[in-house]
């Protein structure tokens, strides 16, 4: 999931430096010294490129530094939970990804912390869309022939994914729930990369997997693209349509990141940083330097962000549940 990006400098110089805001009525002189952004994951990601991004921004704005600290492992169990026990004061955040935030509280028996109940939701970060790609031999185009073909070979119909509990893997469920493909099978990889040589060579009769990492096999010809994940189309693929408008109405499938405080922090810090994040987010520089590598840069405001979190609880808390998966 957290495919590399191809150049932080080139991406970070993009970012056009953005006026300061006013502050937010009653968050004092917020910030006065440092904050620290912990990322759950490793540097190098796509949730490290974009907390990078924004941390710059944010750092023009302020003007005081913008740390990004990277605490990855577990699967970003470590991370998230030392953002949930940190001091509630706004100079320590979050930027989470969809899998410690709303997938982890439903794949775990035992989890150190509660997405909700130990986070104040802040903006939403970027979207990074699900590619459903296939093999470029294959004798389906579309998701609406995919699903006849599959139907007519109930006993070696596949999907792959990039691993148990993945993204990739709940999308692959999701899609078997609502199109009602009962006997596909899932097969599961260690990692894209295996996952796409395999799609490449038609071991893998389909798979969802992230447009940073597909979507160069797709654009070079080596896979064909039958839909995309997002519920609108994505502007990186105008012409390819989404699962939902393919016949499977509401399907939502897709990797995104989302700027979080501990609980507690008061609620004119994190409406200075929601006010603060979001212009950053909205600016010309992030938006082209996600969208060239194929995310879409988010924001929005806090309760926006809250609601968009207990619906992806909600919904992945049932494909797990209707699926058995779980994680070894």
């Amino acid at each position: 999931m957290q495919a590399r990006f191809i150049t932080v400098a080139c991406m970070l110089g993009m970012l056009a430096a953005t006026p300061q805001a006013a502050t937010a009525q009653d968050a004092g002189d917020y910030p006065n010294r440092a904050v620290r952004i912990i990322v759950p994951y490793p540097a190098g990601g796509s949730t490290d490129i974009l907390t990078r991004l924004l941390g710059q921004g944010l750092t023009q704005r302020w003007g005081q530094a913008v740390v990004v600290e990277n605490r990855g492992g577990a699967s970003g169990i470590i991370g998230t939970e030392a953002a949930a026990r940190a001091e509630p004061d706004g100079y320590t955040l979050l930027m989470n990804g969809s899998g410690p935030h709303t997938v982890n509280i439903s794949l775990f028996d035992k989890l150190s912390y509660d997405p909700v109940r130990d986070f104040a939701p802040v903006v939403r970060g970027m979207t990074i869309p699900l590619l459903m790609v296939a093999p470029t031999d294959a004798p389906y185009n579309d998701v609406k022939s995919f699903i006849a073909w599959a139907e007519q070979n109930k006993d070696t119909a596949n999907y792959c994914s990039i691993g148990p509990g993945s993204p990739s893997h709940l999308a692959g469920e999701l899609f078997k729930s609502m199109s009602g493909l009962n006997d596909l099978t899932h097969v599961p990889y260690r990692g894209s990369g295996p996952a796409i040589i395999d799609t490449i060579a038609g071991t893998c009769h389909m798979m969802f997997d992230a447009a940073l990492s597909s979507g160069p096999q797709v654009r070079n010809g080596k896979m064909k693209l039958l839909a995309i994940g997002t519920e609108q189309r994505d502007p990186s693929w105008p012409d390819t349509p989404t699962v939902s408008e393919s016949g499977l109405p509401d399907f939502g499938a897709y990797t995104w990141s989302g700027l979080f405080a501990p609980a507690g922090t008061p609620a004119a810090v994190v409406k200075k940083i929601q006010e603060d994040a979001d212009a950053v987010l909205r600016s010309d520089g992030v938006r082209k330097a996600l969208l060239e590598q194929g995310a879409q840069a988010g924001g929005g405001t806090s309760e926006e962000l809250a609601q968009f979190v207990d619906s992806e609880i909600a919904k992945w808390a049932k494909v797990i549940k209707d699926g058995n998966i779980t994680v070894n």
